[in-house]
């Protein structure tokens, strides 16, 4: 029996155990997420993230979605890593550095007390090129407004990579929506060779976005900040929204704030700790 010490953390909803590998060792993360992620018979969270030491920042962070399976990016999750780094003082600046598979992010932070409330994220430019986001079977420079069959439905798509691939479709109401139903079908979609994150949108007006998501690997989640930033891209993209004017992202988990400039994405919003706790497994 082994034990490791955690933290519970939550950005809008967005829930991730946090492993501090700067003082211990996890063997098999991908193993100890699919033990730890389940709701009611575990410590319960959208997946697992370890915060390792980095030769390129002030932090590494790899995330374990409740399946297993390793993402590349998780917004909420990254704004959660800012401030546990901040707050243990592994990296006291307001401006830190955390290494992801989707590159090196820069995180500011705003601190109240000592302690980090709210954490801006710059997330770098999307990728729209299709053979990058990834997608198979598409020509072009890029995914904008087309439409795709699924399970014999059209829906229109825009397809938007911010380290990891969403495919963004705008609705006129969203509430009703049978995630449980479609979700799987988008993520899955032929056209998407390692699966996809599917925003559902409704534009309230020009800077208002309401968001419900389905994640890759978990299913509908409260939040996903990759995929607001995602959003407010193809919201500009299509004409919904304006570049260089900061957009309200309502996600039922909370709000995000994500300004896209045309070069890159800055997402802002809060991260929360729930609470310390040691596991045996």
């Amino acid at each position: 029996m082994a034990k490791i010490k955690f933290t519970k953390m939550q950005g809008i909803g967005n829930d991730y155990v946090y492993i501090n590998c700067f003082n211990q060792t996890v063997d098999n993360p991908s193993k100890l997420a699919i033990k730890m992620s389940p709701r009611r018979f575990s410590v319960g969270a959208d997946g697992v993230i370890l915060i390792c030491p980095s030769n390129v920042a002030d932090a590494k962070m790899r995330m374990f979605n409740l399946d297993g399976s390793e993402g590349k990016m998780c917004g909420n999750g990254i704004r959660c890593v800012g401030k546990y780094i901040y707050d243990s003082g592994i990296a006291t600046k307001d401006t830190v550095t955390v290494e992801t598979l989707s590159g090196i992010k820069t995180l500011k932070i705003d601190a109240v007390d000592g302690k980090a409330q709210t954490v801006t994220v710059d997330m770098g430019a999307p990728e729209l090129q299709p053979q990058k986001i990834p997608t198979e079977g598409i020509a072009g420079d890029s995914v904008i407004d087309m439409p795709i069959d699924v399970k014999g439905k059209s829906y229109n798509i825009t397809a938007v990579s911010m380290g990891n691939p969403h495919a963004v479709v705008f609705f006129d109401e969203i509430d009703s929506l049978p995630l449980e139903k479609i979700g799987p079908d988008f993520e899955q979609h032929p056209i998407f060779p390692e699966k996809v994150n599917t925003e559902f949108i409704r534009v309230v007006d020009r800077n208002v976005l309401q968001m419900r998501v389905w994640e890759r690997g978990s299913g509908e989640t409260f939040a996903c900040g990759t995929g607001a930033c995602a959003a407010a891209v193809a919201a500009v993209l299509n004409g919904y929204c304006d570049k260089n004017r900061e957009i309200t992202v309502h996600l039922v988990g909370g709000d995000l704030f994500i300004t896209y400039t045309g070069d890159t994405v800055f997402m802002r919003g809060g991260a929360t700790t729930v609470f310390d706790g040691e596991y045996e497994y």
